[in-house]
């Protein structure tokens, strides 16, 4: 049997709060996302994935809490996805049809590392 290791891929989106797409772009988007991580699914390599909502809070080093999310260069991690994969390339190759790189997103592609 392989050697699987789990990667962590983050998707980070444009902050754009005027975007409204529409009823069928949603649904060819929720199709879109639902097929691929589909198939990471079937070869029984996904672990877990999230979409991120707009609500949360920030909490800098000296303690302060400020009401949003972080986003730099107006970009946002919008959802993650952790998956199992022998390497970084083949992970990276997975990543690849992923979505969010249709709609102007990216993937950034981790290896995790227990902590515990």
């Amino acid at each position: 049997m392989e050697n699987l290791k789990d990667f962590m891929l983050l998707f980070r989106m444009e902050l754009n709060p005027d975007y409204q797409p529409s009823q069928e772009e949603l649904t060819a988007m929720k199709k879109s996302w639902s097929n691929w991580i589909g198939g990471i699914a079937q070869q029984a390599r996904l672990v877990s994935s999230h979409q991120l909502g707009f609500e949360g809070n920030v909490i800098s080093n000296s303690s302060e809490v400020e009401s949003g999310y972080a986003s730099e260069a107006k970009k946002s991690v919008s959802g993650n996805l952790v998956l199992k994969a022998t390497n970084l390339e083949e992970a990276t190759k997975m990543a690849e049809h992923c979505p969010i790189l249709g709609m102007g997103g990216t993937v950034e592609i981790r290896n995790t590392l227990n902590v515990f």
